[in-house]
């Protein structure tokens, strides 16, 4: 592309930023639409995220993604918050409105166009949610808000797991959501269930952890999908499988949280075609064959 007077700028804000995919995915599609923005990311030192803000909104910056460590603290920096951000509690996406930016929660909405990408439906299930982090915490927001039966959130902390199910059920007007010890998991009731790992335990370099390992378990699952993209076949998703469950990484969760952050900075919408072809960069870039 050709950077000139008319680029607009588009980018990642956190703590660390070195290792994220965002880029290859919003550059990508510019140059498909031939959009003329460029993304990049911005390494935010501690305590200096209110300046990162301001400094962005002054530069006439067009959006923004926001990552770990800053997903809750950057919405007192805000102008506006979506409805959606302020139920999870969380925002992802900054856009550009009156007097600074906009917060969205792009997360949630991303992980649910993965899961229907894939032909995993959410409404109606029993789930076993593993985790009760901020992910997770996301996680448990579409559940509700998508109607599932159940929802056993296991956690190694259940006091956290506690909160997390008390506050969800209590903005979703829900009962759905029912906190449990991670220990406790062999009280899960019989039958078959979609399990969501939500935790970073597996997460590269530590390849070969799982949450549980106890084969039973994985009985009891018919499918599961595993936020964590790096590495693309992780040990939870080993052992769905070799129980023969069907099991999914993190990377079209990735994919589409991006689309829509691009989609609400530029007022475009990006066909399920074009999304494919940014998803098989991605995984060349990773060296994923599925």
């Amino acid at each position: 592309m050709v950077i000139n007077g008319h680029t607009r700028t588009c980018g990642l804000i956190g703590n660390p930023v070195e290792h994220t995919m965002s880029p290859l995915i919003h550059n990508t599609l510019a140059r498909m639409l031939s959009h003329n923005l460029v993304y990049v990311p911005f390494h935010v030192e501690e305590g200096k995220l209110q300046d990162a803000v301001k400094g962005a909104c002054g530069l006439n910056i067009l959006g923004l993604n926001v990552t770990v460590p800053y997903k809750s603290q950057v919405m007192r920096e805000l102008a506006q918050i979506d409805p959606l951000a302020a139920k999870i509690g969380a925002v992802n996406t900054l856009v550009r409105c009156e007097n600074g930016f906009k917060g969205y929660n792009t997360d949630m909405p991303g992980l649910y166009r993965a899961m229907c990408s894939e032909n995993i439906q959410i409404e109606g299930q029993e789930v076993i949610l593993l985790g009760a982090g901020g992910a997770a915490r996301a996680v448990a927001f579409l559940c509700a808000s998508k109607n599932v039966k159940k929802v056993y959130l296991l956690n190694r902390s259940v006091e956290k797991a506690r909160a997390v199910a008390s506050e969800v059920n209590e903005k979703c007007n829900t009962d759905c959501i029912l906190p449990m010890q991670l220990s406790d998991y062999r009280q899960l009731p019989d039958g078959k269930f979609l399990a969501i790992q939500a935790t970073s335990v597996g997460l590269y370099p530590d390849i070969d952890r799982v949450v549980i390992e106890d084969d039973a378990f994985y009985e009891k699952i018919h499918t599961g999908y595993d936020l964590i993209y790096k590495p693309s076949d992780t040990r939870f998703m080993q052992l769905v499988r070799s129980h023969k469950g069907r099991a999914y990484h993190g990377l079209k969760m990735l994919l589409y949280q991006g689309i829509i952050a691009y989609e609400l900075w530029n007022g475009v919408s990006v066909s399920e075609e074009m999304a494919m072809q940014v998803y098989e960069i991605l995984k060349q870039e990773m060296d994923i064959k599925d």
